[in-house]
C-alpha cells in the first residue's frame, strides 16, 4: 500500500509542478513558447516515467484482487455446500435420536434386570440359561456401540456447526476488508487515468505549439496565388552567386499545401489548350460537373452576400490577367473550385441545399475582396461562364470539398473529404516522374515558387541574411544536426537542443554549439567537419527519399524527412524549406 501511495504522490507532484507552477504560455508570444518547449518535454518524459511503474503496480494489485475475489466466491460456495450437508445430517439424526433414546432406555432397563446368579436359580435348564445370558450380552454390546457411534456423530455435528459459524464470521471480515481495498484501488486507478488524460491534453497542446512555432519560421501559411502573384526574388534562384566558395543551398519544390488543384498547374494546362473540365478532372479525379441552383445568399463573417453576383465575383484567388495570357480556362476552373468549396464549407449538400454556417473571407477559407466584387473584369466573365456549375463526386455523389493551392512543385498529394478522394500524381505533361521537372505544368507556367531557396519569413524577417546560401561550416553543422535528429527523433530532450545558433527565432533552450553538435553526431558515426558534395534521390510518392553527403567521414545518407525537419530547426536566420520535395545544390 505504501508503495502504491509513493507512485501516486510522485505522479501528482510532477504533474502539478510542471503544469501549474511553470509560466503560462501565451499563443501570440513566440519567445515564451520557444523558452518552454524543453521544460514541457521534460515534464512529459517525467510523467511517462512515473506513470509506467504506477500502472504496473496497479495491474499487479488488480490481479491479486481478482484472485482474492475468486477465492471468496469459492469459499462461499463451499460453505453453502457444507451448510446443506449439515442440514441433511440433522434430519437424518432425528431418526438416530429416536433410536438412541430407545437404546439408552433399553440399556438402563437391562442394567436393572436380575443378575446372572439369580437367573441361574430361576432357569429351568442350563441350556436356556446360557442362551439368555448370551443374548443379553449381545444386545448390551450392540447398544453400547450404537450409543457410542451416535454420540460421536452428534459431537462432530456440533463441532461442524461451530466451525461453520466461525468461517462465516471470518469470511464476512475478509470480504469487508477486500471490498474496502478494492474501492481504494478503483479510486486511485480512476484518479491516475484522469491525470494521464489531462497530461495527454497538455502534451497535445505542446505539439500544436511546436508546429505553430516552426510555421512562423517556414511561413507555411501562404497557400494560394492571390489576385497578384508575388514577384520573383533573384537572390532565391539557384543561379544567384553568394560570393564565396564552396557554397551550399537547399531548395524547395513548391509551397504548401500541395493538395487539390495547382493554380499554376491549371494555368499551364490552360495555355496548352486544356478545357476547365479537363483541368478539374485532372486534379480532383473521379468527378462530374453538375449545374445546380445557386441563386442564394451565402453566409459570411461580414454578413450574407448574393452568392453568384457578389461573393464569387469578389474571390481574389487567381490573377485576373491570366485570362489575357491564355489562361481563361484556368479562371473558369478556379470559379468552379471556389463555388464547390464555398458550398461544401457552409454545409450545403446535395440532399439539403441550404448553407448552414458562415465562411471566413481570408485565405484561411477563401479570399473575398469587396472591391473586386464591384469590378471583377474577366474574372467575372469566368464566374458567369460557369454559373451554377459545381463538382460532384462520382463515388460519394456529394459536392466536392475543393482544395487548391499555388504551387505543388510537380507532385499533387491525395486528400479525402466528404467521401471523395483526389488522386496523388506527378503533375507533368507526360503524366509521370519521367519528365519532371522540365515538363511540369507549373514550370511551364513559370511559377516563381516551383523551385526556390527560401531565406525570408512571410513578414520579411531575414535576420540579416540576403540569400539562402550556406558556408561549408554551416552545411557541415546541418549534416551533423540531421544525423543527431535522425537517430533521436523520438527523444525530445535531445531534439530541443537542435535549434539555430543565431537565435533568429528566439529560444531559451540549451542550444548546442557546432562543436557540441559534432560531438553528438560522432556518437552516431558522423561528426562531420567538411562537406565536399551533395546529391538527392526522390521517391515515387513525390518526396525526397534521401540526401547524400560526401564528407570527411565518408558518405552519409540521411532520410529526406529527417533532413527536412532538422534543417528547419537548425538552419540560420530565416533560411528554411517549404516542403519534403527538396534538393541541395553546391557551387
Amino acid at each position: 500500500m505504501r508503495k502504491i501511495r509513493f507512485f501516486i504522490i510522485f505522479f501528482l507532484t510532477s504533474f502539478f509542478f510542471f503544469f501549474f507552477f511553470l509560466p503560462i504560455v501565451k499563443a501570440d508570444e513566440l519567445e515564451e513558447i520557444a523558452q518552454q518547449i524543453a521544460e514541457f518535454e521534460k515534464a512529459k518524459r517525467m510523467s511517462e516515467e512515473a506513470t509506467r511503474p504506477l500502472e504496473a503496480e496497479l495491474l499487479r494489485l488488480e490481479t491479486k484482487l481478482d484472485n482474492i475475489q475468486a477465492g471468496i466466491k469459492q469459499a462461499e460456495a463451499n460453505l453453502v455446500k457444507l451448510e446443506k450437508n449439515i442440514k441433511k445430517r440433522e434430519k437424518d439424526f432425528e431418526v438416530q435420536y429416536a433410536i438412541l433414546a430407545q437404546r439408552v432406555e433399553g440399556y438402563y432397563k437391562r442394567l436393572r434386570q436380575p443378575s446372572g446368579f439369580l437367573m441361574l436359580f430361576s432357569s429351568q435348564t442350563a441350556s436356556g440359561l446360557t442362551k439368555d445370558l448370551s443374548y443379553r450380552q449381545s444386545v448390551t454390546d450392540e447398544d453400547k456401540k450404537i450409543i457410542s457411534q451416535i454420540s460421536k456423530e452428534l459431537l462432530q455435528l456440533e463441532r461442524d456447526k461451530k466451525k461453520l459459524e466461525v468461517d462465516k464470521q471470518r469470511l464476512a471480515v475478509l470480504k469487508k476488508k477486500t471490498d474496502e481495498q478494492a474501492e481504494f484501488f478503483r479510486k486511485e486507478i480512476k484518479g491516475a487515468k484522469e491525470y494521464q488524460a489531462q497530461l495527454s491534453g497538455k502534451i497535445a497542446n505542446l505539439v500544436a505549439r511546436q508546429k505553430e512555432l516552426l510555421a512562423q519560421k517556414t511561413g507555411t501559411f501562404q497557400t494560394t496565388v492571390g489576385e497578384v502573384p508575388l514577384s520573383d526574388d533573384p537572390n532565391s534562384r539557384p543561379d544567384f552567386d553568394p560570393g564565396f566558395r564552396p557554397a551550399f543551398a537547399a531548395f524547395s519544390f513548391g509551397a504548401p499545401h500541395f493538395r487539390g488543384m495547382s493554380q499554376y498547374g491549371a494555368f499551364g494546362r490552360a495555355k496548352n489548350g486544356q478545357s476547365y473540365e479537363q483541368i478539374l478532372k485532372a486534379y480532383y479525379g473521379d468527378i462530374r460537373l453538375e449545374t445546380v441552383d445557386t441563386n442564394l445568399n451565402i453566409p459570411t463573417v461580414v454578413g450574407n452576400l448574393p452568392f453568384e453576383d457578389n461573393y464569387l465575383k469578389g474571390i481574389a484567388e487567381m490573377p485576373t490577367k491570366w485570362a489575357d495570357e491564355g489562361g481563361f480556362e484556368a479562371l473558369k476552373a478556379q470559379a468552379v473550385a471556389a463555388r464547390s468549396y464555398a458550398l461544401a464549407y457552409t454545409g450545403w449538400r446535395m440532399g439539403d441545399r441550404s448553407c448552414q454556417k458562415p465562411i471566413c473571407i481570408t485565405e484561411a477559407c477563401q479570399v473575398y475582396n469587396s472591391s473586386k466584387a464591384g469590378n471583377p473584369g474577366r474574372w467575372g466573365e469566368a464566374v458567369e461562364a460557369s454559373k451554377g456549375k459545381i463538382m460532384v463526386s462520382n463515388s460519394g455523389n456529394e459536392v466536392v470539398n475543393a482544395w487548391y493551392a499555388s504551387t505543388s512543385g510537380g507532385y499533387q498529394e491525395s486528400y479525402s473529404s466528404l467521401d471523395h478522394s483526389t488522386p496523388g500524381f506527378w503533375d507533368t505533361e507526360c503524366g509521370n516522374q519521367g519528365c519532371w521537372t522540365a515538363q511540369a505544368w507549373e514550370k511551364k507556367a513559370d511559377s516563381p515558387w516551383f523551385y526556390k531557396g527560401w531565406y525570408k519569413s512571410r513578414s520579411g524577417t531575414s535576420c540579416g541574411r540576403s540569400h539562402p546560401w550556406l558556408t561549408k561550416e554551416e552545411m557541415a553543422d546541418l549534416v551533423n544536426a540531421a544525423v543527431v535528429y535522425d537517430h533521436n527523433k523520438d527523444n525530445q530532450e535531445v531534439v530541443s537542443h537542435i535549434w539555430q545558433e543565431d537565435n533568429c527565432y528566439q529560444s531559451e533552450a540549451d542550444i548546442w554549439s557546432k562543436d557540441k553538435m559534432r560531438q553528438e553526431a560522432a556518437k552516431n558515426g558522423a561528426g562531420v567537419s567538411t562537406v565536399s558534395d551533395v546529391s538527392v534521390s526522390y521517391s515515387n510518392a513525390g518526396v525526397t527519399a534521401k540526401v547524400i553527403f560526401q564528407t570527411d567521414k565518408g558518405k552519409i545518407e540521411i532520410g529526406g524527412t529527417s533532413f527536412y525537419k532538422a534543417f528547419n530547426r537548425r538552419a540560420p536566420g530565416a533560411v528554411h524549406l517549404k516542403s519534403g520535395l527538396l534538393n541541395n545544390e553546391k557551387k
